[in-house]
C-alpha cells in the first residue's frame, strides 16, 4: 500500500495528499487496535481454562465432567451434578475472566475480550454436551446473566460465522 500510495499521490492535489495521509495513519492506528485484540485472543485461547488442569480444579472436574456432559444443559440433573463441583467452579470463576461469575456486576463488567472468550467457550461447550445447542445456550444465559437482546443477537448471528 505504501508505494502504491506515493505512486498515486504524484496525481493528487496537496489537498488530496493530506487527506491520504490523514486516512493512512488512521488506517494504521486501526491495524494496530485490531491486531492488539487478535493477539489477546490468541493468548486467551493458549492459556484458556489451564485453571482445571491443576488442583484443586482437577480432582473434581475428572470426577464429574463426564457425567455433566450426558445431561442435557440446565437441566435438574445437570444442575444437580454441578453442585458438586461448586469448590472447583468457585476456585475457577475467581481465575478467569470469560466467566461473568468472576465479576460483580457479569457480563456488564466484561471487556470485548472476555464476551469473545466466553461465547466460544459456549459454543464449544454445547458441543460436547448431551444434546447441546448453542441457540438454546444463549437464550439460557441470555436470562441467567441479565444480557441485553442486543448482545443476544450479536452471538446468534455470530453462530454462522463459527459454523462456516
Amino acid at each position: 500500500m505504501g508505494k502504491e500510495l506515493l505512486r498515486v499521490s504524484e496525481k493528487l492535489t496537496l489537498e488530496q495528499q493530506a487527506c491520504n495521509y490523514e486516512t493512512v495513519k488512521h488506517i494504521r492506528l486501526v491495524q494496530h487496535y485490531l491486531n492488539k485484540f487478535a493477539k489477546a485472543l490468541i493468548n486467551r485461547g493458549e492459556v484458556h481454562d489451564e485453571t482445571k488442569l491443576h488442583s484443586p480444579e482437577v480432582e473434581l472436574f475428572a470426577e464429574y465432567t463426564d457425567q455433566l456432559a450426558k445431561f442435557t444443559y440446565n437441566s435438574e440433573e445437570y444442575n444437580e451434578c454441578k453442585k458438586k463441583l461448586a469448590p472447583a467452579l468457585e476456585h475457577h470463576f475467581a481465575r478467569e475472566k470469560h466467566h461473568p461469575e468472576h465479576w460483580t456486576n457479569g457480563v456488564d463488567d466484561m471487556n470485548l475480550v472476555d464476551v469473545v472468550e466466553m461465547f466460544v467457550d459456549w459454543k464449544s461447550s454445547s458441543e460436547r454436551q448431551h444434546n447441546g445447542n448453542i441457540e438454546k445456550s444463549i437464550e439460557i444465559n441470555q436470562k441467567r446473566f441479565n444480557i441485553s437482546p442486543q448482545l443476544a443477537r450479536i452471538f446468534q448471528n455470530t453462530i454462522e460465522f463459527l459454523e462456516s
